[in-house]
Parts: C-alpha cells; sequence; structure tokens
C-alpha cells in the first residue's frame, strides 16, 4: 500500500463493537492504534453522569490512547432525530451538552468535536433549521475555542432527511459560520459519505483540502474496510496529502469479517502507531 505518511486511528464506536464500549480504547491500542475517536458515548443522554463521565476518561487514560475526536451529543443516530442542534425542540440538549463534551476533551486533549447538522424536521422551515444550526455550531465553536479545539461540520449518507449531502453542502455551512468570527470550524472529509451519495471526490478533495481538518474512510459500497469495495482510498488520501493535509485518517468502518482485529489486515502494523 502507499505510504502517504498520514497517521490513522480507530473509531471505537463502529470498530470492537464484539467488546464492551470501555475495553475498545485497550483493544485499539493491542492492535496498534496510538489514538481513536468516539460518536458521543451516551446516546440517550445529554448529560450523563460525572460517574460516567469519569469511567470513559480513565479508560481511554488507562489504554496509553490519545482521543483525537469526539462527537457531541446527536441523539439516536440511527432514527428521525439524528444530528438536535437544528431541531428547536431539541436545541437545548445539544447546548446542554457542549460543555460537558468540552469538558472531556479538556482532560483528554481531544482536538476536534464533530456537531452532527441535523435532520430536516415536520412543521419547521429548511431556512430556519440552518439558521438555528449555523448557531449552534457557533456556540459550541466558543467553547472549544477555550481548549484550543476544532468543531467539524460533515456530510452524512443513508435515507435519513440529513441536509448535508456533498462536500459543497457541509463546507458552505464552514465557511458561514467562520464568517461570524469563529475560525476554529472545519470540514469533516468522509471519503465514505461522499461517495455513498454520488459526489465526486476528486473535485472535492482539489476545492477543499484547505478546509479540512479531519478525515474519515470506509470503502464504497458497503462501508467495510479498505479493500472490499470500489474505492480507491489510497489514491484519495495521497491526493489529500499531497495538497497539504497531515492529520488523521479515522477509520469508521464496519467489518466485514467476523471480529474488528482481522478487519486490519490491510494496514501493516508499523502504519498503525501515532
Amino acid at each position: 500500500m502507499t505510504d502517504h505518511g498520514l497517521r490513522y486511528e480507530v473509531n471505537c464506536s463502529i470498530l470492537f463493537t464484539e467488546l464492551p464500549l470501555l475495553e475498545r480504547p485497550a483493544a485499539a491500542k493491542a492492535a496498534g492504534f496510538d489514538a481513536v475517536e468516539f460518536w458521543w458515548p451516551w446516546p440517550d443522554q445529554p448529560v450523563p453522569t460525572d460517574g460516567e463521565v469519569d469511567a470513559f476518561v480513565g479508560a481511554v487514560q488507562d489504554a496509553g490512547v490519545q482521543l483525537v475526536g469526539l462527537n457531541f451529543f446527536a441523539g439516536d443516530l440511527a432514527g428521525p432525530d439524528c444530528g438536535v442542534l437544528s431541531i428547536p425542540g431539541r436545541v437545548q440538549q445539544f447546548r446542554d451538552n457542549v460543555d460537558v463534551t468540552v469538558g472531556i476533551g479538556e482532560r483528554l486533549g481531544v482536538a476536534a468535536f464533530n456537531a452532527l447538522f441535523g435532520n430536516r424536521v415536520e412543521g419547521v422551515s429548511p431556512q430556519e433549521q440552518d439558521e438555528l444550526g449555523r448557531e449552534s455550531i457557533a456556540f459550541a465553536a466558543k467553547a472549544a475555542d477555550r481548549i484550543g479545539s476544532t468543531v467539524l461540520v460533515e456530510s452524512v449518507s443513508g435515507p435519513k432527511p440529513y441536509p448535508l449531502r456533498t462536500a459543497a453542502d457541509a463546507v458552505a455551512v464552514v465557511d458561514d459560520v467562520r464568517a461570524t468570527g469563529a475560525s476554529n470550524v472545519g470540514f469533516l472529509l468522509d471519503l465514505y459519505h461522499l461517495a455513498a451519495n454520488g459526489d465526486d471526490l476528486d473535485a472535492a478533495i482539489a476545492a477543499y483540502t484547505d478546509r479540512t481538518a479531519h478525515v474519515q474512510i470506509a470503502d464504497a459500497p458497503g462501508r467495510g474496510e479498505p479493500g472490499s469495495g470500489d474505492l480507491d482510498l489510497q489514491r484519495h488520501l495521497g491526493a489529500l496529502a499531497s495538497r497539504g493535509y497531515a492529520g488523521w485518517v479515522g477509520l469508521e468502518y464496519k467489518p466485514t469479517t467476523a471480529t474488528t482485529p482481522e478487519s486490519f489486515g490491510w494496514l501493516p502494523r508499523e502504519r498503525r502507531g501515532a
């Protein structure tokens, strides 16, 4: 495989799901990785208990891995409320969650927080949701800025009425929020979601590497490990690196093999560490 010099880390919310959540950071370390990311660990709780937060922080610290990315609370990712920050009746849950999430980030040195924009809902105009979403991202960016971290905006695929489908959709939000003075907002370039939505990956990389603050990968179709689908992921990652991207690449795929460790066969062990 091509050595483009980028660093890989493991999304422990979609990988190692054969293990309890708090055992996954150690499993990632045992597999040779020095860094991990998570979706919000408590999908039904915007504000978990102090004990739950301490247990999560302790699991990451004890494993000896760096937590490089963490999602803000977004509701049920598989349900109709995926991404609450632009839903009027749910936005307060997001804002209540921001301090908790950034507090975890402060304890663990998290560089980036992912803010899922929010599905379209009935009874609210798209314009109202878009304005609310941008306000919420700016709110989160102000909190993240206190610890020198970035808020991410991504395009998402699937049947949900999620409005940010192309790279251009997500970058428009990034640019709008940056224009309000929140410079610490960036594009999360997820090659799988963009491919699944039919976006032009080469064009997206050429146009938006300068706004890209984080990258995630899975093969398409299927969302499996690299080599299980049709995407030339190594070529795309090489293009990102050649255009100046030097950040993390999050492995956010569903193993097509029985367990997670077997799904890392495409990545030599010496390439997994930071």
